[in-house]
């Protein structure tokens, strides 16, 4: 009876070996990528690339993520998880290793496909993984405590990135980027995967199964909430200028700081109270976060927006994700991963793409009301989606 309970007991963990490494290889593999974010620009510019090719390298690494998802989800199921990270952490390795001996854009646009192919890989099967790894009744606890490592990336990367151009070489930087990558693969070998399930009946896959019809809800919602980054990431340094407001190099942290206090709480709300709990006062706080912005009149009211932001998106996003794979099948959650993420990567790419006309043709400061419209949006969504599932309950 005791050695059950004990059994019992260790199921029911977190922080088991397994959840450690994982944890770890998403934080090196997230902390190598951040860093990259705010040089890659720099580095095209060293090759003698002009604005609109900056936004054409950032941003052709997204789509190729996006592209590769749901072939990762596929493989995920039929080759299994430790496969496909590894092959994902070792292409984006590679890829990086090779940035900073490139002589023209044209390869480092070659390279950043690929890279992104690695990405999108080595980043689904990594939320497969921990959603595997973490009990079922404590998947959104979970997922938050997993979120942090790449949270804690945020935080750190880019202010680490800028700080290591000023002192070596571009080779010698994207060479510590690929190590680190290097380091995500090692922890990743030390991983005990979860098996692939046969399926009972094989049927022959549809031929076009890029989607999970069960995690489309959570993933359209997310749609819509990631849209909101694609104006931050991209425009708020150019904002923050128009509006001779500092303190922008301390928004990036002061948002990864409040995400990962929100991780720390949000995740068990939704395992204990359901989604309801915490998608609407995240959406709320993200909206509050997208007027502040739209306004913003000084320092204090851009760290006000950042604290807001970090806490509803980091109340959102981890109840999204263990919402899209808890309904889906044993055989069908790399596939659920995929989707959630897929949808996740569109709203960024269509939403920097739509906020470059907004602001070339109207102001930056519309950026952030297009922004709180998106969200509003997801909200009238996500009360539909409510309202329709009381209906079908009832009759």
């Amino acid at each position: 009876m005791e050695t059950r309970e004990k059994v019992q007991n260790i199921q029911e963990k977190i922080w088991t070996k397994d959840f450690v490494f994982i944890w770890l290889a998403n934080f090196f593999v997230f902390l190598g990528f951040q860093m990259t974010l705010p040089t890659i620009p720099l580095y095209v510019k060293e090759l003698g690339g002009n604005d609109q090719m900056v936004g054409i390298i950032v941003g052709i690494f997204t789509f190729s993520a996006l592209l590769l998802r749901p072939y990762a989800g596929h493989a995920l199921e039929s080759k299994g998880r430790g496969f496909v990270y590894v092959i994902g952490l070792s292409i984006f390795v590679l890829s990086m290793s090779i940035y900073g001996f490139v002589a023209s854009i044209f390869l480092l646009g070659f390279l950043r496909i690929i890279q992104g192919a690695g990405w999108g890989f080595s980043t689904t099967a990594g939320g497969t993984i921990a959603t595997d790894i973490i009990p079922a009744h404590k998947r959104g606890e979970g997922m938050g405590y997993f979120g942090l490592s790449g949270n804690i990336a945020l935080a750190l990367g880019p202010a680490l990135g800028l700080s290591l151009m000023g002192m070596i070489s571009f080779q010698s930087f994207f060479l510590i980027c690929a190590a680190l990558g290097l380091i995500a693969l090692l922890f990743s070998l030390g991983i005990g995967y979860k098996k692939v399930e046969a399926v009972e009946e094989k049927t022959k896959p549809a031929r076009f199964d890029v989607i999970e019809k069960t995690a489309l809800k959570p993933s359209i919602l997310m749609f819509f909430i990631t849209a909101t980054f694609g104006g931050i990431a991209t425009f708020l340094p150019l904002h923050a200028l128009e509006k001779n407001v500092e303190g922008i190099e301390l928004y990036f942290l002061v948002y990864a700081v409040f995400l990962m206090i929100s991780r720390t709480f949000a995740g068990q709300i939704y395992d204990k109270k359901g989604h309801i709990y915490v998608f609407l006062p995240g959406t709320f706080m993200i909206l509050t976060a997208m007027f502040l912005l739209a306004w913003l009149p000084s320092t204090l009211v851009l760290m006000i927006a950042a604290a807001i932001y970090g806490l509803g998106f980091g109340t959102v996003q981890p109840a999204l994700q263990a919402w899209a794979v808890d309904k889906a099948e044993a055989n069908r959650k790399g596939m659920a991963n995929a989707t959630f993420f897929s949808f996740f990567d569109l709203g960024i790419g269509i939403a920097a793409i739509t906020f470059g006309i907004i602001a070339s043709t109207i102001n930056y400061a519309s950026i952030y009301i297009a922004s709180a419209l998106s969200i509003i949006c997801s909200i009238a969504i996500y009360i539909y989606f409510i309202m329709r599932d009381r209906k079908a309950k009832v009759s």
